[in-house]
């Protein structure tokens, strides 16, 4: 933790704001899929209608995710994660009132807005406000966030369950949801906005045609001069989120209706997913700062493809399933890791917000098509051959398109060094 004590207090508020940020966001987004077993009991909805809810948050999420990139290029970096933030902890906690299903439905639409919103605008002020050679290391941190929220949500869940009706119980664990709110009177007395010149570092200079009014900034992600940016990382945005959604659809289906496996329903399983993950974040943070992102993001690519295949392809007990779920899970949050400090590094300050936010989202609005393409394939031959043929597509796409990443010309921050991609 030499790095730690390296870094500025405005660093170390700043790290600790995103870091609170999304780990809130994840409790918030986690919390949907623990009560639907009570939704469907109270209300007596079908799984699809479930389904769909889930769906519509995901897709405003990235809607979210793109706008609140184009927010934090005109607002700046701290007032848009401030208006995502007070966003998703509002719609959360409206949730809790929702009468009917449709009303439930078009709240959580509208709290996805906040919840990708929230990833993007973060994602931007940190790597605008840490220093190069740690860049990196504060990404995996913030992203390892997501792994505590998901096990807070889970302690939540129980706890809340234990006292309260199933009535009331998941109305209650979405008004709690306003609590991240509060998150936002930190964030306005002890996070400062990074400095212009923090912002206009950074990649190729685009002239003040591209940088004027909304739309503008929105085209100038596909100005020549970064053109091979947008290509590139939307092409691993998509191959990270297509080959994750993959395996989280359809993993615990195939091992379950074809392998016959009862370890999924387990605390055990779950703990040990959870744990991986933050430790994968962990691993993925040290290592991107030494071996440079391009590398960093094709390890952790390689390895979840070939984890994925074990898991499909060879014969396989609940024992052994428990054991590989570590691996599965660390190498699957090794590129989510990364995307932070890499898309960041790829854009100038006028359409670095939207850069971010278009590489990151794009690919989980398209990445819906892998899911879709294991169920497909599924019909025509074994649905562990499907996925793992799947998942190897998926993270293939990554590792081609890392080979292609342009180096940056110039750092993000002012107290930046040289940065290896």
């Amino acid at each position: 933790m030499n790095w730690y004590r390296e870094i500025s207090p405005t660093e170390k508020r700043t790290l600790w704001g995103c870091f609170a940020g999304w780990a809130l966001d994840a409790i918030d987004a986690q919390l949907f899929s623990l009560v639907i077993p009570t939704l469907i009991a109270t209300w007596g909805i079908a799984k699809g209608q479930a389904g769909l809810i889930g769906a519509v948050t995901l897709v405003g999420g990235a809607l979210g995710g793109l706008l609140a990139g184009v927010l934090s290029d005109r607002v700046g970096r701290v007032r848009a994660l401030q208006i995502t933030v007070i966003w998703f902890s509002l719609f959360t906690f409206l949730c809790a009132f929702a009468q009917n299903y449709e009303q439930l439905l078009v709240l959580k639409a509208l709290q996805g807005l906040g919840f990708g919103g929230e990833w993007t605008a973060g994602s931007v002020l940190l790597a605008e406000t840490m220093r190069a050679r740690h860049r990196g290391k504060a990404m995996g941190i913030v992203q390892s966030a997501w792994g505590f929220g998901w096990g807070a949500a889970v302690l939540l869940y129980t706890v809340v369950f234990s006292y309260v009706s199933p009535e009331w119980a998941w109305r209650v664990l979405f008004a709690i949801g306003v609590i991240p709110a509060g998150l936002v009177l930190y964030l306005r007395r002890g996070i400062v906005e990074p400095p212009r010149e923090a912002r206009a570092a950074g990649g190729p200079t685009l002239g003040p045609a591209q940088q004027a009014g909304t739309l503008s900034i929105l085209a100038g992600i596909f100005h020549p001069s970064v053109l091979r940016q947008t290509v590139v990382g939307g092409l691993i945005g998509l191959g990270a989120h297509g080959g994750y959604h993959a395996v989280t659809t359809w993993l615990p289906t195939y091992l379950k209706t074809e392998r016959h496996l009862s370890v999924l329903g387990t605390g055990g399983y779950l703990s040990v997913v959870i744990v991986s993950f933050i430790i994968g974040c962990f691993l993925s943070a040290w290592l991107q700062d030494r071996i440079g992102r391009r590398w960093n993001v094709i390890f952790f690519a390689l390895a979840s493809a070939i984890t994925v295949n074990l898991y499909a392809l060879l014969p396989i007990s609940d024992t052994a399933m428990l054991f590989l779920s570590f691996p599965l899970g660390l190498f699957s949050a090794g590129i989510p890791a990364t995307m932070g400090a890499l898309f960041n590094e790829l854009y100038p300050q006028g359409v670095r917000g939207t850069g971010v936010g278009f590489c990151y989202n794009f690919g989980r609005i398209v990445s819906a098509v892998f899911p879709f393409l294991v169920g497909h394939m599924g019909n025509s031959m074994p649905l562990g051959t499907a996925l793992g043929i799947d998942a190897g597509i998926a993270y293939g796409l990554v590792v081609v398109a890392a080979l292609f990443l342009p180096r940056p010309q110039t750092q993000v921050a002012p107290t930046a060094t040289p940065q290896r991609v």
